[in-house]
């Protein structure tokens, strides 16, 4: 899409019109439900804030600076909509401080790389603070500082988070090198270099475009 069709689009947008919502939310889906599924634990909860993030962003279109990247700045919007999502389940917050937690080693990964589908069921399959912490700082790029005001956790908190995240998918990895099948394992994807472009959606939520 060129830009002067994103900026007709958004103007719609912003005057309500249901076909011009309709194919913004069409052209971003894959973009945003990527970034989603990253801080979900399954399909259905991705949906769930992905729809919130695309509310957000039709309630605030109006204030959308046009001389920046409209992705990145729905990208930013999806990523604070899975982090107030997890605000809002703090019963599933781990809090140990890193001085408290059990040693773990701050070793590289493991040196398998896996396609980008295998390490996303992986990243699902931790905890919701750890898999949460574990975006921000190994895809996202916050310090631990900042992933801490974003949170409302201690910097201590949040690096003992992610020591258990790497430890969790450590384990994961090492286990789907023992059992062929688990994982496809095929084509390859670096751990920490994680793109959502080339993650291909077909699941369908409950839209808010109907």
């Amino acid at each position: 899409m060129g830009e002067a069709e994103l900026q007709n689009l958004i103007a719609g947008c912003i005057k309500q019109q249901r076909l011009d919502q309709k194919m913004l939310y069409k052209t971003f889906y894959g973009f945003a439900m990527g970034i989603c599924l990253r801080y979900a634990g399954n399909r259905y909860e991705a949906a769930e804030i992905m729809n919130q993030g695309f509310f957000k962003v039709f309630s605030h279109l109006d204030k959308f600076d046009n001389g920046k990247p409209f992705k990145a700045w729905l990208g930013r919007i999806m990523m604070n909509t899975s982090i107030d999502y997890y605000r809002n389940n703090l019963k599933m917050m781990y809090n140990d401080d890193i001085d408290e937690a059990a040693e773990v080693a701050n070793d590289d990964m493991p040196d398998r790389k896996l396609r980008y589908d295998d390490l996303l069921a992986m990243i699902q399959q931790l905890p919701h603070a750890y898999r949460t912490v574990f975006n921000l700082y190994a895809i996202e790029g916050y310090t631990h500082d900042e992933i801490g005001e974003l949170l409302g956790i201690t910097s201590g908190t949040s690096k003992s988070n992610l020591f258990k995240a790497r430890d969790k998918l450590k384990k994961m990895i090492a286990d789907a090198d023992n059992l062929p099948g688990q994982y496809s394992g095929t084509a390859y994807t670096p751990i920490v270099a994680i793109s959502t472009a080339n993650l291909k959606v077909t699941f369908l939520g409950n839209g808010i475009i109907r």
